[in-house]
C-alpha cells in the first residue's frame, strides 16, 4: 500500500509515477511529484519505480495574480 496525497492506494511491483498519474487521472500538464520527500523530474515519471509504503505527493502548479 502507498499513499497518494494522503489517500491509500494499492501498490503493484514495478509501479511507476506515470502509472499512478494515469490511474488517478491526473491530466494537468503542470505537476510536481515527490516520492518520500524527494522531488522527481518530469522526464523520469515513466521510469521511476515507486516502492511499497511510499508517500507520494502530487501538486498542481498554478500561477495567478
Amino acid at each position: 500500500m502507498i499513499t497518494v496525497n494522503s489517500d491509500p492506494m494499492p501498490h503493484r511491483p514495478g509501479m511507476t509515477i506515470q502509472d499512478i498519474l494515469d490511474e488517478r487521472k491526473y491530466i494537468f500538464r503542470m505537476l510536481a511529484v515527490s516520492v518520500n520527500g524527494q522531488v522527481v523530474a518530469r522526464k523520469d515519471y515513466k521510469t521511476t519505480v515507486v516502492p511499497d509504503e511510499a508517500d507520494v505527493q502530487v501538486i498542481h502548479m498554478i500561477s495567478g495574480g
